[in-house]
């Protein structure tokens, strides 16, 4: 059976996935809501990869090349098939993607492609930029976890979290704001090495920092101001701040709704997180981000057939493109996703000894990649949960 705070994990990113709808789908000008589910996805995926690493790495028969090729090998099952799929029926149905186009984004690079062009275009693959991100983090960020001093792995998140603030406070010399703002690596490393450090503290068991405990409802207060003020015209070091304080100031609220969902919240707002609509949407919120644009495509193109205004953004099409997607998410779930997590049973990530311990699964590998946690008990058993990162 589930544990709860996997099930509220999952009502995170429902959160997450609908934040990006939200903005995709209904709002006339709610991108930074949708951004804002971005960076939620980001710091859960910090989070429960850096978790995973760390809990294979406390197993006695660890071995860091065991568990560095099981990582991508796991993540390759879960990530590549339906990314693939994508890119092919893109290809297939000729959505105005030239060959070259369509390497980028099969490389993933997709978040360069755009951020050279400095516009969306062409648009219907333009979201894959955060899928760009997390695998060019995940080139690197396993070795981290695995082979540096586990004591000095705090210390590198920190690092990595102060360096993308050096590039935000450095963007004003370079000229006028572009999307190589948000869309270079560096823009989005802190929200990955947020869950990254939250992993390492939960690790250890240490309490919230008291400065956490004080802060994080004045930023999350000032976060939403700044988002009602994002449509004011402002001057550029006004815009500028204003980029800033929305990139930064909703982090420690995020990583500290992560740590409590991870922990476990009591109440109605746990419940509501563990309801079964909720992580059910959780669950297939990789293909519901990965799907979105190309059913929204398609009912745009099919508007002469539709009753209601798919064309614009309102409840018309957030209803229909919603609903879609998430009936096309549901079926590439249980059709093609889960039986393909089901071969992740053949990389564990840390050797099973012969006769000896046994490593037993509770519950269904989920979302971009499984995350069983190496928990060792008295005697020669030794049990796991599995969840999942996150886009």
């Amino acid at each position: 059976m589930q544990i709860a705070r996997d099930r509220q994990l999952d009502g995170l990113r429902a959160v997450a996935v609908s934040l990006v709808l939200y903005a995709h789908f209904f709002a006339a000008d709610g991108s930074h809501w949708g951004h804002i589910g971005v960076r939620l996805f980001f710091v859960l995926s910090g989070f429960l990869i850096t978790r995973l690493l760390l809990d294979a790495r406390a197993d006695t028969r660890f071995e860091a090349g065991t568990a560095l090729g099981s990582f991508y090998a796991r993540r390759a099952l879960r990530i590549f098939p339906p990314y693939f799929a994508v890119l092919g029926f893109v290809w297939l149905i000729g959505l105005e993607y030239s060959k070259e186009v369509l390497a980028w984004h099969a490389l993933y690079l997709s978040n360069f492609w755009y951020a050279l062009q400095n516009e969306w275009t062409p648009w219907v693959l333009c979201h894959t930029w955060s899928l760009s991100i997390e695998e060019q983090f995940y080139i690197v960020w396993p070795l981290v976890v695995l082979v540096a001093p586990r004591r000095s792995i705090a210390g590198i998140c920190v690092g990595v979290i102060a360096f993308s603030l050096a590039f935000r406070f450095y963007w004003p010399l370079t000229g006028t704001p572009s999307l190589a703002r948000d869309l270079l690596p560096p823009a989005s490393m802190d929200a990955l090495a947020a869950g990254g450090l939250l992993a390492v503290h939960r690790s250890r068991n240490e309490a919230w920092p008291q400065w956490v405990r004080k802060s994080w409802i004045p930023l999350m207060a000032i976060s939403l101001i700044l988002l009602w003020l994002r449509p004011v015209p402002k001057t550029p070091l006004l815009e500028w701040l204003a980029w800033v304080g929305l990139e930064i100031f909703p982090l420690v609220p995020l990583a500290m709704l992560v740590g409590s969902c991870a922990r476990g919240i009591a109440g109605p707002l746990g419940r509501l997180f563990e309801c079964a609509p909720m992580t059910a949407l959780g669950r297939i919120s990789y293909g519901v981000y990965l799907y979105h644009a190309i059913v929204l495509a398609v009912v745009v193109q099919a508007q002469s057939f539709i009753p209601v205004n798919v064309s614009e953004q309102g409840m018309g099409r957030f209803l229909v493109a919603g609903a879609g997607t998430l009936v096309l998410a549901s079926i590439s779930w249980f059709a093609f996703e889960q039986p393909l997590n089901a071969l992740k049973r053949h990389f564990p990530y840390v050797r099973r000894r012969s006769g000896g311990a046994a490593t037993v699964r509770i519950g269904p590998g989920r979302g971009n990649d499984d995350t069983p946690a190496y928990l060792r008990a008295s005697g020669d058993r030794a049990k796991a949960f599995e969840t999942s990162d996150v886009q």
